[in-house]
């Protein structure tokens, strides 16, 4: 299937473009090179993807290894945004950034404004690690419990982004409309969790996860997601795909000392890697 394209392709993701011969012909830019980028071959997209994180692979190692919380959310960061139109000066949220490695990209690669909002880790650890890359002025931390208040005004952000925290407090129907207010209207919600790959739920575990799972995984399926995203009024769904990068981010997690990480690696070496997947969800506020 070929597509045409009447006009010049603007970046800009409010931008409106005709398509012919499809049945939406007026969508978004966004959505458009979502859809195109569907037609490619899944291996070229992924081998693409993966060719372009190269901002995690030159960043310190010992810096991620020292703040890494959970797989490794500055690589899982680059591959949810390295399709989306990301022009700089962008004003972000990066809900649940633990210790900040994935805002640390987000200002760093992109040149945007992160406010960096964790419940658990203090603003003023967050700031001391920001000023010591002199990201001090670009990346403000800020305490934040997305099940209570949300401190900042309505269509103050272009995107919000939360990598490895989503699952936590937003498997339910209220979350995404709770969240959408804040969001400028054409902006978008990139959100990447761990999961379950298709197949694999929380009553068909596989004998190698019963000895490990705990109901404070909050893992689920790609399609579990996507059922759950489609079913708010307020956005357009325009990416839900497993993502490429799973295994290397549990693997480089898996290198770190943290305590937990050590707990981890029973997991891993038992074989439940092979059922793990990181889930992608990108929505555009209508």
């Amino acid at each position: 299937m070929t597509f045409e394209i009447s006009g010049n392709v603007n970046p800009n993701p409010e931008a409106r473009i005709e398509v012919k011969g499809s049945k939406n012909r007026n969508l978004s830019a966004l959505q458009y090179m979502c859809r195109c980028d569907s037609f490619r071959n899944n291996k070229d997209k992924d081998k693409d993807i993966m060719n372009s994180a190269s901002f995690t692979d030159n960043c310190d190692r010992k810096f991620l290894l020292e703040n890494m919380m959970g797989p490794n959310a500055m690589r899982i960061a680059e591959e949810l945004t390295a399709g989306l139109p990301m022009p700089e000066g962008m004003r972000i949220l990066d809900l649940g950034c633990g210790m900040g490695i994935s805002s640390v990209l987000l200002a760093e690669k992109y040149g945007a404004t992160v406010f960096a909002a964790d419940l658990w880790i203090a603003p003023t650890d967050n700031a001391a690690r920001f000023a010591g890359l002199g990201l001090d002025r670009k990346i403000i931390p800020v305490s934040v419990d997305a099940v209570k208040d949300i401190p900042f005004a309505h269509g103050y952000f272009d995107m919000i982004v939360s990598v490895d925290a989503y699952q936590y407090f937003g498997g339910n129907g209220i979350m995404l409309g709770k969240l959408l207010p804040f969001v400028r209207r054409g902006g978008l919600l990139a959100v990447a969790v761990p999961g379950f790959v298709e197949g694999v739920s929380e009553d068909r575990l596989p004998d190698e996860v019963k000895a490990f799972w705990t109901p404070e995984w909050h893992f689920h399926s790609c399609s579990w997601w996507r059922a759950l995203w489609e079913k708010e009024a307020g956005l357009d769904l325009v990416d839900c795909r497993e993502m490429s990068c799973c295994e290397q981010a549990w693997r480089e997690w898996l290198d770190t000392d943290n305590p937990h990480a050590k707990n981890d690696r029973a997991m891993m070496d038992a074989g439940c890697g092979k059922y793990f997947s990181l889930v992608q969800l990108v929505a555009r506020k209508r």
